[in-house]
Formats: C-alpha cells, structure tokens, sequence
C-alpha cells in the first residue's frame, strides 16, 4: 500500500516539472504581462487539483492548456483580467450543466479532420504570437529550442522543456557577458542586438492565494456569455480527446459527463482563486501514466508540488527570461501540429483533406468556436454529397442491370422467334 501511494506521489512530481515551464508560458501568453506567470500557475494548481478529485479520468492531468490559453488571450484583451476571471466561472458553471446532461458522449461525433484542423490552427496561431520574442530575442530563442531538442533526445529522465528553462537561465550572464553588444543582421528578421535578449519575467510574490472575487467594470455578464460558452465547448472537447488517449493508454474506459463536472468545478475554482482556466493536457497526463501515475493521486499531488513551489521558490522565477518561455512555447506549437494527417493528405479522402485545411484557416483568421461549427457544417454538407452521389451511382448501376436484362430477354426472344 504505501509503495502505491509513493509511486503516485513520484509520478505527481515528475508532472510537475513538466507542468511548471508550460504553466508559466501558457499564463504570460493569455495575460500578455509577467503576472500572467502566476495566473497561469494558479490554472495549473486549483484548476489540476479539482479536476483530479471530481473527474471521471483516473490519472489525467489538468492545467492550462494552447486552445484554453489562445481563447482567454482574446478574452483578456477584450474585457481586461477581471472580468474574464468571471468568465472561466462561467465556463466551468456551462461544463457541470454538460456534464449534468450527459452532453460528454456526444464529442466522439465530432468528425476527426476538424479536431485536426483546428488543433493546427492553434499550433499557428500559438507560433506566430510568440514571433515578436523572435524578432527581439531571436539568439535566445534558437538557443532554447535547440536545448530542448538535443536534451529531449539525450537526457530521456528530464523533461526537455524543464532542461531549457533552467540551463538557459543558468547560462544567461555568460552568454549576454560573452556577447554584449554585438549586433547580427540577418535577412529578414533584421538587426538583432543582445541588449534586447534580458528581458524577464520578474518577482512572483511568496504568499498564500487568496479567494478573489472578481469585479465587473464596465462589461457585463451577458458580454462574457459567449466567450465563456467557447472556452466551455473547447475546454471540454480538449478535455475529452485527452480521456480517449488516456482509454487506449490504460486499457480503461473514462466516465465522460462525470469527467465535464469534475473540469468544471476546477475552472470554478481557479476563476475564484485568480487562475487561468484549464482542460486535460495530454502530454502531462500520458506523462502520468508512464511515471506509474494510474488514479487521482498523482494528478492532485502535481497541483500539490506546483504550491509547494510558489510558496518556496517563487522568488527564483523573476531570473527566467521571456524569450526561454516564446522558445518553449514555439516547440510546444510546433507539436500539436497532426503532422501524420499532414503526412497523409496526398492519399486521404479529398473531403476529409478540405475539411481539415478550411478549419485550419478560419481557426486562425477567425475564431475557435466558428472553426469547429464552420468545420462540422462542411463535413455533414460534404457527407451528404457524398450520399448523394453513391445513391445515384447505385440508381445507374441497377438502371444498367435492368437494361441489360431487358436486351438479353430481347435477344433471347427473337432468337427463339
């Protein structure tokens, strides 16, 4: 018995560290500002913790997610920190009703080439947001995602992601030291100038989150309505998809509108605490499971340790630069791609293949929530063409038959005539 709970409480560690980096890009993304490292860590804690003991997935890690943190950046922007704390309470409050409804079986119908579109047009419009650390920061960039690749490939027990966000912190005053005021010029991107590259996330205060409750000014509950439904629908199709992975992973099955609830009461609670909303994050739950991770322990123990960090070593994180985070964030983006599909396309249905790359596009040149009804839309329009024409083809061939039929009795006929 104890053994057990040791190898969740391990596995809960080792999700932590993958979770810290993520958690702090992901929060500094949505907000646009180093506070949103806290926001985001916050996400990862009450959103993580409740998730795992209300959810219907034993083993799935919930935190800050790309499609949840590309959502809230609109929100943020639009309606301010505040006001959008309130809308992931709503969201959460719009996942217990789905879940209450039993609304959860009903995302395995939602064809497979517009999840695919749409989680390539999160991947793009995650990449391209970060361009700006490019063009400023752009050696310190290159730098992290080489780090992660090389540790990725040699150093299997650290997470890369975490091998980056230290190394490069740690190796930043010999690198700028060594380098100091030297100017690249490079086609393209232009004049890059290390004097730019210092720019870090600054001090996280050490103190107990507090519940907050969040203050309208100047917009109104019925504006959040349906920022707060999108962030529902998505954060419950991205919490889903990782419950399947999780299925063919453990050779279990998940309880779907038990699993809504349980999200939902994490996003309830994180809003309240001043946190990011979250969903199922597949990598940190396959991560999980590999590390001997199988029920709620584990994925409440990582949103344990991530409080044990703020409160113990918060301080540390003001040295961590914002470029280290684009870089993550970059290879991050560069993952979610369905690079298989993409693979594949040559050889896939023409439908599926259109499917997929409209809902890539109006993903990034629109909205998220449009993408997959635009996307779902042109699927049942494409199936039902599809229907059409296999009805005709089958209308022609029994119309052949009969023809020839009719020609052969002819024939028969006047030959016996």
């Amino acid at each position: 018995m104890f053994q057990k709970i040791a190898k969740e409480c391990l596995a809960g560690f080792t999700v932590a560290i993958v979770a810290l980096p993520l958690a702090i890009a992901f929060g500094i993304a949505a907000t646009g500002t180093s506070e949103g490292a806290l926001v985001g860590l916050y996400g990862a804690i009450f959103a993580g913790l409740f998730a795992a003991l209300f959810g219907g997935t034993p083993g799935q890690v919930t935190g800050p997610t790309g499609p949840i943190t590309v959502i809230a950046t609109g929100v943020i922007a639009t309606h301010g920190l505040e006001a959008s704390f309130i809308a992931f309470m709503m969201a959460g409050l719009f996942q217990i009703l789905f879940g209450v409804c039993k609304l959860g079986s009903y995302v395995r119908y939602i064809p497979y080439p517009v999840v695919s579109g749409f989680m390539n047009g999160i991947a793009l419009i995650i990449i391209l947001g970060e361009i700006k650390h490019v063009q400023n920061s752009f050696l310190l960039v290159v730098l992290t995602i080489i780090v992660m690749i090389v540790s990725g490939k040699w150093i299997k027990a650290i997470p890369s992601s975490l091998v980056a966000l230290v190394g490069v912190t740690a190796l930043l005053p010999l690198f700028a030291s060594a380098l100091e005021g030297l100017t690249v010029k490079l086609p393209i991107i232009g004049n890059l100038s290390l004097n730019k590259v210092i720019e870090k996330i600054g001090t996280i205060p050490e103190a107990m989150p507090t519940l907050h409750i969040p203050s309208l000014s100047g917009t109104g509950i019925a504006e959040l309505i349906l920022p707060a439904l999108s962030i529902a629908l998505l954060g419950s199709i991205d919490s889903l998809l990782t419950s399947v992975v999780m299925d063919n992973v453990t050779g279990t099955r998940h309880k779907s509108n038990k699993e809504l609830v349980g999200q939902g009461i994490g996003n309830m609670v994180s809003g309240l605490f001043g946190g990011l909303a979250g969903a199922g994050a597949t990598v940190r739950s396959i991560v999980n499971i590999r590390s001997g991770g199988k029920t709620a322990l584990s994925a409440s123990m990582h949103s344990v340790i991530l409080f044990i960090f703020i409160m113990g070593l918060g301080s540390v994180v003001q040295y961590i630069p914002l470029a280290v985070l684009s870089g993550i964030l970059i290879l991050t983006g560069i993952g979610m791609f369905d690079w298989e599909s993409m693979k594949k396309m040559h050889v896939a249905p023409k439908g599926d293949v259109i499917v997929m790359l409209v809902t890539m596009v109006v993903t990034v040149k629109f909205d998220l929530m449009i993408a997959v009804a635009f996307g779902i839309i042109l699927s049942f329009i494409i199936y039902m063409v599809k229907c059409k024409e296999r009805k005709a083809s089958i209308i022609k061939e029994k119309v052949r038959k009969i023809t020839t039929t009719t020609i052969n009795t002819v024939s028969k006929l006047q030959k016996i005539r």
